[in-house]
């Protein structure tokens, strides 16, 4: 899986879950990585995948 942000691979737990968060509007999922969480504000990364 990649992150919609910067296009860098997300890793997966044993459980298969995402290193990361999504972030949804209606029935879009954005997948994030924890780098771009770090370096981005929540408004900036909606702006950034144009939710």
């Amino acid at each position: 899986m990649k992150c919609d942000s910067c296009s860098a691979r997300i890793e997966l737990t044993f459980m298969n879950k995402i290193v990361g968060t999504y972030y949804r509007k209606g029935k879009k999922k954005k997948v994030v990585c924890p780098q771009c969480q770090k370096q981005y504000s929540d408004a900036e990364l909606r702006q950034k995948l144009n939710l």
